[in-house]
């Protein structure tokens, strides 16, 4: 169902201002989280720094805002604004055609989502560290907001949201499981259009800053909603559709930086609930122990689980089916990057049964940091002695059980159609995300 097809949405995404108006939102709650890290109250959890991102921001990023609008954050993410402002020499009018910076292109190379893994695995390997002291977090925010700067003087386009966000990658991933999409009307339109100006861009807007050609787009993983296509598409050829969940993982992906992303992902979740909701306190202590040789140890089970352990055994799975790979011998790359499709749904919902229980437990420092965000004794509106209490306790089992058994479902389908594609049997996939399911439902529950 075409979205746009509604006068008031359309007029709203083509129009600059409602979308400036929550940059500048975004943008000043951006730089005040900074601030906060550096100048507020050293208590992690009365911080607005470590609470509105990694509770607030984090509930709504993985509860509301991927599984539903796909990269829709990132249609409002304020982290490459400065930079591209700046690349442009523009804020709203379109930029001159004499580039202003060096405006390079990316390197051939790099042009895949490997830096975007390394740098999410950095993130969580020092995330007990991000998650509770705020001046940490602040550095972490403030060197995301220049890096994209810095990189924007250099190359062309938001090199930094495409190659290098740590969160990107994984939006980019679960935004395929997503019931939005941006996608052409008619093919033969974008073949005979002169001049391409959706990539290029003209008079009424920029070139994509995602280095995608509309035309082409097949997958939401690399499209960031940016709206400029529907802005400047001379032929009224681009619309925001409305699909059933997953559309995207009916044709998997054969590349192996995306199905490693996948375990990473896996990993991850099943990791942090081990750490952060588990009743192992050296397990606990190691991780928060960041230099320590238990940390160091920590790092290496980590990396082994997600690199080693998990794809070892898909891939020891994968070899137990009958024929599989197309020549007979072993698992193929396509076979196994194009299987690691079914892992995302699953993954989805490890991390919102994880994040269930993780910001119902600390929901609560939300109102304290409304009224009170440095921790320097304000009382705003009221709410800043708000006593500690997990939220919903009732409903967290059942709410993570459902979540994680509708994700094997889920992740059942889409390993059949993976399977149907590579012409493998799908049962060695499901067996796996069967065990996955209880591993989770038993560090959760």
């Amino acid at each position: 169902m075409e979205l746009t097809r509604n006068p008031f949405i359309k007029n709203a995404l083509k129009s600059r201002y409602p979308q400036l108006a929550v940059f500048i939102v975004m943008l000043v709650g951006y730089v005040f989280a900074i601030l906060a890290g550096l100048i507020g109250t050293p208590v992690g959890s009365h911080n607005f720094s470590i609470v509105f991102v990694w509770i607030a921001w984090w509930a709504i990023l993985i509860l509301v805002a991927v599984p539903f609008f796909g990269r829709g954050w990132c249609a409002v993410c304020p982290i490459p604004l400065p930079g591209e402002w700046l690349q442009r020499g523009a804020v709203l009018t379109p930029p001159d055609k004499k580039p202003k910076w060096l405006n390079l292109r990316w390197p051939k190379a790099l042009r895949n989502i490997w830096l975007q893994n390394i740098s999410f695995l950095l993130l969580a390997l020092f995330s007990s560290v991000l998650l509770t002291t705020p001046n940490i977090t602040a550095i972490v925010l403030a060197a995301m907001l220049f890096a994209a700067i810095g990189l924007s003087t250099i190359f062309e386009r938001r090199s930094f949201c495409r190659y290098l966000c740590p969160v990107g990658g994984f939006i980019g991933l679960y935004s395929q499981t997503a019931p939005i999409e941006l996608r052409i009307k008619e093919k033969q339109v974008c073949v005979t259009c002169d001049g391409k100006p959706c990539y290029n861009g003209s008079a009424n807007g920029y070139g994509c800053p995602w280095d995608v050609f509309p035309g082409g787009l097949t997958k939401n993983t690399y499209c960031g909603l940016c709206m400029e296509c529907i802005r400047t598409c001379p032929h009224d050829n681009i619309a925001i559709n409305l699909r059933p969940f997953s559309a995207d993982l009916s044709k998997p992906s054969t590349r192996m930086d995306e199905a490693f992303k996948a375990f990473i992902m896996f990993g991850s979740a099943m990791i942090y609930a081990g750490v952060l909701l588990g009743p192992w306190g050296a397990l606990k202590d190691a991780a928060y122990n960041v230099g320590t040789s238990a940390w160091f140890m920590y790092v290496i089970i980590f990396l082994g689980m997600i690199f080693i352990i998990l794809p070892g055994l898909f891939s020891f799975s994968l070899s137990l089916s009958p024929n599989p790979s197309p020549a007979g011998r072993g698992v193929g790359v396509r076979v196994f990057a194009s299987l690691a499709t079914a892992l995302l749904p699953l993954g989805l919902m490890f991390w919102v049964a994880f994040s269930l229980s993780f910001v119902l437990t600390n929901a609560t420092y939300i109102f304290v940091s409304l009224s009170d965000p440095l921790g320097l004794g304000w009382n705003l509106f009221g709410t800043a002695n708000t006593a500690w209490q997990p939220m919903l306790t009732s409903i967290l089992a059942p709410a993570q059980t459902l979540a994680l058994v509708g994700g094997l479902i889920w992740s059942a389908r889409t390993a059949q159609k993976a399977a149907g594609e590579v012409k493998v049997s799908s049962i060695p996939v499901i067996i796996y995300c069967f065990i996955a399911t209880l591993a989770m439902l038993w560090l959760l529950l």
